[in-house]
C-alpha cells in the first residue's frame, strides 16, 4: 500500500467520522413552536429532515422565484399550518427536501443495491434487488408528503379526542355564569398543551388583539380543517348571529361530538377482525400448524411413510 492510498483511506476515515459526528449533533438537536401566548412546544421533525435542511437554502431562490410553483407552494404551507410545524418549515424548504433527498441518498441507495446484487448469483434475487433500486429513490422522493399527510391525521386525531371534553368544560363554565371568552382563556391556560388547546390560544390571542369572536372562530375552522369543528364553529358563530344561549348550543355540540366519537370507536372495533386475518393467516396458523404437524411429519419421513 503506497502513501497515495494510504492519505486516501485516512481521508475516507475523517469524512466518515466528520459526517457521524454531524449526524450526532442533529440528532441531539430540539426544534420548538412559539405559541400565541409565548410559550414553547416540541416539534421534532425526522432525522433526516434534519440532516438535509441546512442545504436547502441553497435551492430555495431557484424554486421562490417560479410563478407556476406558487399554487403548489399556498397548497403546501396550508399543510405544514395544518399539521402544526409552521415557523419551522416553509414550502420552499419543504419543496426543496423532496429534490435533495433523493439526489443525495439517492447515488449511496444505488450503490449499496448494486454491491447487493454483485454478491448474489440468482437471477430472480437480482431482480428484485434491481427493483428496489427503482423504488428507493421515489420514496424518498415521495417520504417528505408522506410524512406530512400522516402528522396531519395524527394532529387531526388528537384533536377529535379532545373536542368532546373541551365542549364540556365550555358548557359547565358557561352554565355556571362565565362568558365565552372567560371560559375559552380559563380552559387554555389550564388545560395541558395538546393541538386543539394550541390552536385555541392563537384563537384567544386574536380576540385580544380586536378581532371579533367569529372571524376568529371562522378562521379556525379554516386554519385546522378539521369537519367536526367545522361544524362546531359553525354552530357557534350561528348561535352568536342569532342571539341563541350558546350554553345550549354548546351542550348539544358536545353530545354530537361525543356520539362521533363512540361511533368512530365502534367503526375501529369492528374492522379490527378483518385487520388481525392477515397476520393469523401469515405468522400464527403456520406456527401453530408446524409444532402440531412438525413430529408427526418428521416420525412419518424418518420411517419412510
Amino acid at each position: 500500500m503506497n502513501i497515495l492510498q494510504i492519505m486516501i483511506a485516512l481521508l475516507w476515515g475523517i469524512a466518515a467520522a466528520g459526517f457521524t459526528m454531524y449526524c450526532v449533533a442533529v440528532a441531539s438537536q430540539v426544534s420548538y413552536v412559539t405559541l400565541a401566548d409565548g410559550r414553547r412546544q416540541i416539534r421534532e421533525l425526522p432525522f433526516l429532515f434534519r440532516i438535509f435542511l441546512p442545504l436547502t437554502p441553497n435551492i430555495t431562490p431557484f424554486l421562490a422565484n417560479r410563478a407556476m410553483l406558487k399554487p403548489f407552494f399556498d397548497t403546501t404551507n396550508r399543510r405544514i399550518t395544518i399539521a402544526g410545524y409552521d415557523g419551522l418549515l416553509t414550502a420552499e424548504n419543504f419543496t426543496a427536501l423532496r429534490i435533495i433527498l433523493p439526489l443525495l441518498m439517492g447515488p449511496l441507495w444505488i450503490l449499496l443495491i448494486a454491491y447487493t446484487a454483485s454478491a448474489t448469483n440468482s437471477i430472480l434475487i437480482r431482480k428484485i434487488i434491481w427493483l428496489l433500486y427503482l423504488l428507493g429513490p421515489l420514496y424518498l422522493f415521495i417520504y417528505p408528503s408522506s410524512w406530512l399527510q400522516k402528522t396531519i391525521l395524527a394532529r387531526h386525531k388528537s384533536m377529535q379526542r379532545s373536542l368532546p371534553f373541551f365542549l364540556d368544560l365550555m358548557t359547565l363554565s358557561i352554565e355556571a355564569g362565565m362568558d365565552f371568552m372567560s371560559a375559552l382563556q380559563k380552559y387554555v391556560e389550564k388545560s395541558r398543551i395538546d393541538p386543539l388547546s394550541e390552536e385555541l390560544v392563537f384563537v384567544v390571542r386574536e380576540i385580544q388583539l380586536g378581532k371579533t369572536r367569529r372571524n376568529a372562530l371562522r378562521e379556525l375552522a379554516a386554519r385546522v380543517d378539521l369537519a367536526d369543528l367545522k361544524s362546531v364553529v359553525n354552530a357557534m358563530v350561528q348561535a352568536d348571529e342569532l342571539g341563541v344561549s350558546i350554553g345550549s348550543i354548546l351542550r348539544i355540540q358536545s353530545d354530537q361530538a361525543r356520539m362521533r366519537r363512540f361511533a368512530r370507536a365502534e367503526k375501529l372495533a369492528q374492522e379490527a377482525p378483518v385487520k388481525l386475518l392477515a397476520p393469523l393467516l401469515l405468522f400464527i396458523f403456520p406456527s401453530v400448524f408446524l409444532i402440531l404437524l412438525g413430529p408427526v411429519l418428521v416420525r412419518l419421513i424418518q420411517h419412510g411413510i
